[in-house]
This record gives structure tokens, sequence and C-alpha cells, in this order.
């Protein structure tokens, strides 16, 4: 549930360092939303559902909120701990986006939860519960019919998920058999013509359940990478100074394995199962954590990969002054399994790599920097983890100067004004790729710039791009000027979202190793409507284009346009729709509207178009009644995917 919303929501870092919290929001309409946020990355991660009960009440001054949150889940320490911590928020969007917080919120803090408040009284309730055991089981059964291409099959699973917490500090979770199917589609990104493969946000709740022990960066583990599980195992332990998390599944084929080099990602879609394990420590104290893990891959005749690493972070507040935090990742692998053409894994020469990533914060009424360091060995690989590029080493630093309140030519009134200096460069490391010597540069930036806060949760900036790129080993670094704009908005009380960022200048088109013009263009709308009989509805859309023009090499173009409905009848009923289209071309060649043969590059043209419609029934939380029916058509396969699904979830 985002901020564009009118709701109440409800904070508890049952822990009490500081580092997680677990929310629940409640909107207006009785909708409930709740997850995990994770202060280090400073992100809220959706996709946990906890067993919360609540109501809501319509009164002639607003509205009031009934929640019920039972103590078996939420995720404490037995025995002697920190004290709970806890906040409460209030979003009011049709007043300029207001957020109201019960604990302060002081912008030079390193996270949203750092100054929630302490709970009084919790050592006389913890006792009677915390060693209070449950169990749930959900099985869920799922029935498909598919039609492609004129051949039509029909399928259905029974699956099982089970979650047993004999005492508060262990929660052990299992899944067979799952079914992700109600799970929207990823959003389309365009990339223009780089060959860097994207991270994608996780949005199955198993993966969640244990984000706030992992606590690590995507190189280290990417659940994504986990494309579709048999069966999956998990335990995981949170106890006042130390916590821990093990999770072993078996993954069928069909998942893609990144591997990585210094200009482009190779992507295998692998062809046979294997078998995943990740083993997570954690130690904390005041001002620091302490983590090791260990992550391993088996394709079994076909080889392995195998990851061990440690990592941490430190703080450091000053009352008055500036805050501090370092955070570090170090990794080493070692791998035995390659890929052929077919992307079957076969077992080879064991090859060993290394990781290194650093990253220092500081924040203070008058400065917010970042400096980052990040080496990638050429034979470091990480199958449970997205590492896009490897034999690489990255330095960047990020300066902002914090100048307040100003007063602005125009009469533009604004909350908070920055100044920003970003620098950023990219090298070979090691031996090159071929036709690369060592210390190449690829990627090279000089970004100065401003950013603006004003009203209506109005956010503004503009950046110089000074940059150089190299689109291959042993290639022209190429001059690529560009100026990047882009604006967040909450303008209306029925436009509660509306975001763009558009780049445009001089761009590589990493295919042709060529410069043209071009850029990239991204935007975003969300709509909320109030309907008669106590429905609602929520209309977000999305555009996203890349675009370079050449005068000597065909153009190239990418586009994509994204539209969610979402209709509430109540709080238990929902009717989602999704129209999705995305298209990606190189031209055919034309110079000042005459037609002229290229030999350089084969023209080609990408176009896939994604329809679906889900509803869904919620009794109560953890039962539900799941309706759903797709189209798909991939312009490179003939022919239209349909698909009709009938999903029963019921937990008990």
């Amino acid at each position: 549930m985002a901020r564009d919303q009118d709701y109440v929501g409800v904070w508890i870092d049952p822990a009490g360092h500081g580092r997680s919290a677990q929310f629940v929001r409640v909107n207006v309409a009785g909708v409930v939303g709740d997850g995990i946020y994770r202060a280090d990355e400073d992100e809220e991660d959706a996709g946990p559902d906890f067993p919360v009960e609540t109501a809501v009440r319509r009164l002639p001054d607003g509205y009031a909120v009934e929640l019920r949150w039972p103590l078996s889940s939420l995720r404490f320490p037995h025995g002697e701990a920190r004290p709970w911590r806890m906040m409460v928020e209030r979003s009011v969007p049709g007043a300029g986006g207001m957020l109201l917080l019960s604990a302060p919120l002081d912008k030079n803090a390193l996270s949203f939860i750092a100054e929630m408040d302490e709970l009084s009284q919790m050592e006389r309730i913890l006792p009677v519960v915390q060693d209070k055991g449950f169990w749930s089981f959900r099985p869920e059964l799922t029935s498909r019919r598919t039609s492609v291409a004129g051949t039509t099959s029909r399928r259905t699973d029974l699956g099982l998920d089970i979650t047993a917490r004999p005492r508060a500090d262990w929660v052990f979770n299992a899944t067979l058999n799952p079914d992700f199917s109600q799970v929207e589609i990823d959003e389309p990104t365009s990339a223009g013509t780089n060959r860097i493969a994207l991270s994608l946000p996780e949005k199955r709740a198993f993966f969640l359940e244990s984000a706030d022990v992992l606590g690590m960066r995507i190189p280290a583990f990417y659940s994504r990478a986990i494309a579709d599980p048999a069966w999956g195992a998990r335990a995981t332990y949170r106890g006042a100074d130390v916590d821990a998390t093990a999770l072993a599944g078996h993954d069928r084929a069909g998942g893609t394995v990144l591997r990585g080099t210094a200009y482009e990602t190779v992507e295998h879609v692998n062809a046979a199962d294997s078998n995943v394990v990740l083993l997570r420590g954690r130690r904390h104290d005041e001002a620091a954590v302490m983590g090791a893990f260990l992550a391993a891959r088996d394709y079994r005749a076909g080889g392995r990969n195998l990851v061990l690493g440690t990592d941490g972070q430190w703080r450091r507040r000053h009352e008055g002054g500036g805050d501090v935090q370092a955070a570090w990742t170090l990794m080493g692998s070692a791998t035995t399994a390659t890929f052929d053409d077919a992307g079957m894994p076969r077992a080879g020469r064991q090859a060993h790599g290394a990781y290194a990533w650093g990253r220092l914060d500081y924040m203070s009424p008058d400065w917010a920097n970042m400096a980052q360091l990040e080496a990638i060995g050429a034979d470091f690989f990480n199958d449970n983890g997205f590492v896009p590029q490897s034999g690489i080493a990255k330095a960047e630093i990020q300066l902002n100067r914090r100048l307040g309140a100003r007063n602005l030519p125009g009469g533009i009134d604004t909350h908070e004004t920055e100044l920003h200096l970003g620098l950023h460069e990219q090298r070979t490391l090691g031996r090159g790729p071929a036709g690369a010597a060592s210390g190449e540069v690829v990627q090279r930036w000089i970004r100065p710039g401003f950013w603006l806060y004003g009203a209506r949760q109005t956010r503004f900036w503009a950046d110089l791009g000074i940059d150089r790129q190299r689109a291959r080993p042993g290639g022209r670094l190429h001059r690529t000027p560009v100026v990047y704009v882009g604006i967040e908005s909450s303008p209306l009380p029925w436009l509660v979202r509306l975001n763009g960022e558009l780049t445009v200048g001089r761009q590589l088109d990493v295919e042709a190793d060529a410069v043209g013009r071009g850029g990239t263009l991204q935007a975003e709308a969300g709509l909320r409507f109030a309907l008669p009989a106590g429905w609602s509805l929520e209309s977000d859309h999305r555009w996203n284009r890349a675009w370079v023009r050449h005068r000597s090499r065909q153009d190239f173009v990418d586009y994509g346009w994204r539209w969610v409905g979402t209709l509430h009848m109540s709080a238990r009923d929902s009717l989602r729709a999704i129209v999705q289209n995305t298209s990606a071309a190189r031209l055919e060649g034309a110079i000042d509207g005459e037609a002229v043969r290229f030999d350089l590059l084969e023209p080609w043209r990408d176009r896939a178009r994604h329809r679906s419609l889900l509803y869904r029934h919620m009794p109560r939380l953890g039962r539900s009644l799941s309706l759903g029916l797709t189209t798909d058509v991939n312009g490179a396969l003939p022919g239209k995917s349909r698909g009709v699904t009938a999903k029963l979830q019921w937990e008990s």
C-alpha cells in the first residue's frame, strides 16, 4: 500500500535494534497492506502477510481503525532483549501528501525508523507468550487450462505451505510445489541497447519471510535466481544479539543463470534441475552488525557453484552533527559449472574468483554524501546472486550540499534545496577481456546538478552528464554528453502520483558501437477514484521509451506501456486488470527520408502483448479464491497463448 492512499499504519520493531520493522497499514476502505522494512537499504518488502484482524468505521469527521495483531506473528527474541519500538503513521494524500507520525522524523537520520518510540510494560507480557507455539497449514489447489497455437492442455496442481513457530525466536517454513500465478508480471523497463541485465524486485511471499535476517545486497543473494522451486524449506532464528537463517530448495529447469563480463551479461536458460542452499548468520551490537554466509547451487553431474562471504555495517550518530554509516561485503567463489549452447550445465575446470564492496554514508544538516567502491574478479560467479558484470572495478562519489528552504525566482518556494555533484568511473580489472587491456575505462561520468523539494510532495532534479562510455573491449571511448531531468509530485487528490524522468543528448548504441541523438523517457501516473456503494478504483499507468537516431547506422527504438487497474468492491473482494505492450526494433536505414542499405547491422523487431484479469475473494486472511484469465502474444512465436486459472488457498 503506497503513500498515495489515505491510511493508518502501525510499525513495530520487536527486536529493538532499529535495523528492521514489521508494519501493517489499513486504508479508509478497510484494505490491508503489510510487510517488512529494512533500514540498511531503506526498503519496504510488501510480500509477507501477517494474520491481523482489522475494522474500519466511518465517522462524521473522518474514520477510526481498530487493529488486532497477534503476538504469534511478530518476530522477537526469547528471554531478555532490547525494548520493543513502535510508531504510528497517518497518510493524508488529500492534504498535499501529508504524512503524520507519532515519532520524530529527522531528515538527517539514516533510516525511516531511526526515531521510533520504546514500548513500556512489554516485560510483563512477553514471558507469558514467548514459549507458546503454533502451526499453520495452507494447502492450495490450482487448476489451469492453457491454449497455445491451437493446442490445449489442462493441469491441476496441489501445493502446501507450512509455518511452525515452536517459540518466539524460532520460525520454520516449508513450501511444496508452490504456484506463483497470482504474482503480477514485471513492469517493462527500457534499457536501450545496453547489454547489462537489470534486477527485478521479489514479489513472492515465501522468499520474504526472513528478509530482515538476510539483510544482504543482491550480489550476495538474489531470490529471483530461484525461478521455479519444486520445494523449499527454511529455518530462522532471532535472538537478542544473534540471528540466523538457513534455506534449502530444489529449483526446476528453466531459470536464467547470469554470467557477467565487463561489457555484457551472458544469460543461460538453465536446462537442468539444481539444488540450492543458503546459510546466513549475524551478530548485533549497538553500533555494528557482522555477518557471514554460504551459498551453493549444485547441478549434480553438471558441476556446482559455491560462494562464501562476510559482510558488516557500522553506524554512529552525533547529536546535532553528522551521522556516519559504513557497510561492506567480501565474497569468494569456486565454480565448476559451465553451460553449453543448449543451456545444459557441464562440469569443468574449477575457477576461483573474488568480490569486494564498501560504502560510506555521511548525513548532516548541511551535507548528504556517499562514496563506494566495488571490485569483481573476472572468474567470480554467484548463481544465487545478481552479478551482471565481472572483471571490473567501480568507484563512485555523491556530494550533496543542503541549502535548506529557498525562495527562488518566479515565486517558487521550496522546503529543501540541494546542489549535487556525482563522480563515477568503471574500469576493467586484472586480465582484460579479449581485445582489452587491464585498466581500460568502461564508463566515466561527471554530473553536476540540483534537487528541489516543495509543496504537494513535489521533487524536481536536473543533472548535466559529462559522460564517456565504451561499447566493447578495445573499442573507442565515446563522448556521450546528456541532460537528466526528473519530477515527482502528488498534485491532486485523485492524481496522487505523477512521476517522470527524461534523459536526452548523445546516446551510445552498444550494438552499433556508435553514438547518436537520443534519450530515455519514463513516466508514471497513479489515479484514485471513490465510487458509489463504497467501491474504489486504482488506475496506474507507466510509459517508457528509449531511442537512438543515427546518420550512418540504423535507428533503434524501445517502447513499453502498462496499465494496472484494480477495482475494490470491498476489503475482501477485488478485480485486477493488466494491459501491457512492449516493442523494440532496429529499423531499416534511412537518411533524410531516403532509404539506405546498411550492411553493418541486421534490422529486427520484437513485440509482445499481455492481457490479464484476476478476481480475488478473501473471506479471511490466509484463505482466498482466485479466478484469472490471461492472453499473451509474442511476436517471435505464432498465435496467442491463452490461459484460465482457478486457485483456492485455505489456511488452518
